[in-house]
């Protein structure tokens, strides 16, 4: 772990430097927080870092007899699957960034069905696998339509929790703490976050980008599903939970009914508008995500 967190400090302070030369900056929504505005130009895309600390850490790991079973490689499969589709979506942005045309990023229509894909093989392969603590297993299909959803939904809330500087690596490590003595992937990737935050902390130098968001929502749901219990995940992620719930009902309210539920959408930029700093939304989050995963604690018998 302290290798983890070393290699991605270093390699993240070196995206830094590198992404600053090439002109890999962030835009800003100018309908956003206008706090955010100050960010305009921040190198964007550093979760590629963190995410290659994690999976080579854990090659050399794996080579020499020490990564573990069957599950690490399944949390391994679904970081490289989702981190590919998050990192596709990074380069597209990039790519028009810089050149000023091109396409934008990957729609929907097209990130669903990967995204659908790679979660319905690391359903398919874990579901002999899986821990089933607290809930009954709802058979061989039913599992594997349960995890293909869950993968799916958990990489895209903790998608909707990015955007405020350090909040998802800080909800990311808490979210995995039970599993760290358990698991290596998410020991390495809670490690790997902690030499990320150093630069993504307030006010951040990098932001994370869609690798890095996905391959945590991968590993984290993985971790749930193969250590823990599937039905615990959205007690601990709760602020994933939150945000991807603020982003369906703020839709659903304006096309329905031609007005907003929040002031914006996802729900950690309602609170910056209604007048919260940034880094108290920030920290509070994490305090939430600590109570929350406090009780997933309890509930597995204080054990993972």
């Amino acid at each position: 772990m302290l290798i983890a967190a070393l290699l991605s400090w270093f390699l993240t302070g070196l995206f830094i430097q590198q992404s600053k030369k090439r002109g890999w900056g962030q835009p800003i929504r100018a309908d956003g927080p206008q706090s955010h505005l100050a960010k305009e130009g921040t190198p964007t895309a550093g979760g590629v870092a963190f995410t290659l600390v994690t999976l080579l850490v854990w090659l050399v790991l794996f080579l020499t007899g020490q990564g573990g079973d069957m599950r690490e490689a399944l949390l391994v499969l679904a970081a490289l699957g989702m981190g590919l589709v998050g990192g596709l979506d990074d380069w597209f942005k990039i790519q028009s960034r810089m050149k000023g045309s091109g396409k934008k990023e990957l729609l929907a229509r097209e990130k669903f069905p990967l995204q659908i894909l790679f979660a319905l093989i690391f359903a398919y392969l874990a579901a002999p696998y899986a821990s089933h603590e607290l809930v009954p297993s709802l058979g061989w299909v039913g599992d594997i339509i349960l995890y293909t959803f869950v993968m799916v939904g958990a990489v895209n809330a903790f998608n909707f929790t990015d955007g405020l500087d350090g909040l998802l690596a800080g909800v990311a490590i808490i979210v995995l703490l039970p599993f760290i003595a358990v698991s290596p992937v998410s020991a390495l990737l809670a490690a790997a976050l902690l030499g990320f935050l150093w630069f993504n902390a307030h006010p951040a130098k990098v932001f994370m980008g869609d690798m890095g968001s996905h391959a945590i929502g991968a590993i984290a749901a993985g971790a749930y599903i193969l250590y823990g219990d599937v039905w615990l995940l959205p007690i601990a992620a709760i602020i994933p939970v939150a945000a991807v719930l603020s982003v369906v009902i703020q839709v659903i309210s304006f096309r329905t009914r031609g007005t907003r539920v929040f002031k914006m959408s996802p729900i950690q930029h309602h609170f910056e508008l209604s007048g919260w700093p940034e880094t108290q939304v920030t920290q509070r989050f994490w305090v939430v995500t600590g109570i929350a995963t406090a009780l997933v604690w309890y509930l597995l018998g204080g054990r993972p």
